[in-house]
């Protein structure tokens, strides 16, 4: 990663073209060529791939606002129960997946299969006639989309190393923004134009739409995915590339898959990287989960349904180029500089919330400049990756921890501190924005540390 922060960062057309600089002039045309087959089938299916999920995970928000709230009687904090059995089968299912993940005979089919699976409970959502098959698919799903997220990331660092990782990794996170910007705008359009088709209220048929977008890219991945170097080789890459890119990792000291035994977690649990990394990600987890909800904001201030699904799509607009743009910076410049810079934007939206009473434009803003928070997890795990490089399933190990211990926050959490009604309920949450303050500074406070302990090793 060192090899990053060179001297083309200190003009800004250096820093233009190194940001761009996805496939160097000295690198050898045969591994240009390798990278560029790399990123058509590991990027576009794992883009595609986490745009649909992030669709499928967020649409519940969007159809409670758009009548499904209304329709079933849910005037509670159902909403936090639905997002609760999500996150239970999504926690208890995180490291068996990473495992799975691990193992390179399974690496290429995992994800495709899942997806066609969690595919089939979304469409089964628009179906439901009671609350309580919303909470078991809502379970199922969570369980079927648990290693996508830090498998692809187990995926991206089993591949790339260095600036690669980072750039990459940006590019491909911003299709978690991407997803639930675009729920916002299909719901809008689904309870315009859909509402009362085949006597079906839009917010079923946001769920059947999803659908319809996740069973396809799914069939892209059994075709295009290539698992890991080990995998079974893809039809579309040579003997020669598949040794390339091995020879690469071993250039990079990437160690590749070993056995998977106890020794595992005997020396995972031994260093310090799980502990801190997942300190890290719980701070994340916490200090976030307001920054998605000014949807509920816009209801009680008596915007229209189109509104309220389509104003928040600006914060992630704004995550999206603060996704690829910070993770890249990320590469060039020391990390922790991208971190505090981010983190300062969000301690001030914060401030705002604990506030509350402020000008609305100020509240427009300081909901808005939450879409900084973007570059915080793709930088985070591009560390991880970087960082433990030497231990493929330790690697494993952590990032599913990270996501398992993570999440186990997002089951109880938002019941104490978000809760949807009450005193201290939605969106004013006078216990949350306090709370999440302070997450967000220890976040900051954590990396910082992980950075200064690996760079004194």
């Amino acid at each position: 990663m060192g090899n990053a922060k060179k001297s083309q960062g200190n003009t800004f057309l250096g820093l233009v073209k190194e940001i761009f600089n996805w496939y160097p002039s000295d690198y050898p045309v045969a591994e240009r060529k390798l990278l560029f087959k790399l990123d058509l089938s590991i990027l576009i299916f794992a883009c595609l791939c986490f745009f649909v999920k992030f669709l499928d995970q967020t649409n519940i928000s969007n159809a409670y606002v758009s009548g499904l709230k209304e329709d079933f009687g849910l005037y509670g904090n159902e909403l936090n129960y639905f997002n609760v059995c999500y996150y239970v089968a999504y926690v208890v299912f995180q490291i068996p997946g990473m495992l799975l993940m691990s193992r390179p005979q399974l690496a290429r089919w995992l994800l495709p299969s899942l997806e066609i699976l969690w595919g089939i409970c979304t469409f089964a959502q628009s179906r439901v006639t009671s609350v309580h098959q919303l909470y078991a698919c809502r379970f199922l799903v969570g369980m079927l989309e648990a290693p996508v997220f830090a498998g692809t990331h187990f995926i991206l660092g089993s591949w790339y190393s260095g600036p690669e990782l980072f750039k990459r990794a940006g590019t491909w996170f911003i299709c978690n923004p991407l997803g639930t910007m675009v729920s916002g705008y299909l719901q809008a359009a689904a309870y315009t134009h859909l509402s009362g088709v085949g006597g079906m209220p839009g917010w079923r048929w946001l769920f059947i739409i999803d659908g319809i977008f996740t069973i396809p890219v799914a069939i892209i991945g059994f075709v295009v995915f290539p698992g890991v170097p080990d995998s079974p080789k893809p039809f579309y890459f040579t003997s020669d590339e598949i040794a390339l890119a091995k020879a690469r990792l071993d250039r990079a000291k990437i160690r590749k898959p070993g056995k998977l035994n106890l020794d595992v977690f005997k020396r995972t649990l031994k260093r310090w990287h799980i502990w801190v990394f997942v300190f890290c990600y719980i701070c994340m987890i916490i200090a976030g989960y307001p920054d998605a909800y000014m949807n509920l904001w816009l209801k009680e201030e008596g915007f229209s349904v189109a509104q309220i699904n389509q104003l928040p799509t600006v914060t992630y607009a704004i995550n999206i180029v603060a996704s690829w743009l910070g993770t890249t910076l990320a590469a060039i410049y020391p990390a922790w500089t991208i971190y505090t810079g981010a983190t300062t934007c969000l301690v001030f939206s914060n401030i705002c919330m604990i506030i509350w009473t402020i000008p609305k434009p100020l509240k427009f803003f300081a909901w808005y400049l939450f879409g900084f928070s973007g570059c915080l997890s793709p930088v985070l795990y591009s560390t991880v990756n970087t960082i433990v490089k030497g231990d493929s399933e330790e690697r494993a190990l952590i990032l599913g921890a990270m996501m398992t211990f993570g999440y186990s926050f997002q089951i109880w959490m938002p019941l104490l501190l978000f809760p949807t009604v009450g005193p201290n309920g939605a969106p004013r949450w006078r216990i949350g924005w306090p709370v999440a303050l302070v997450f967000h500074i220890l976040l900051l406070a954590g990396f910082v540390t992980a950075i200064l302990i690996n760079r004194r090793e």
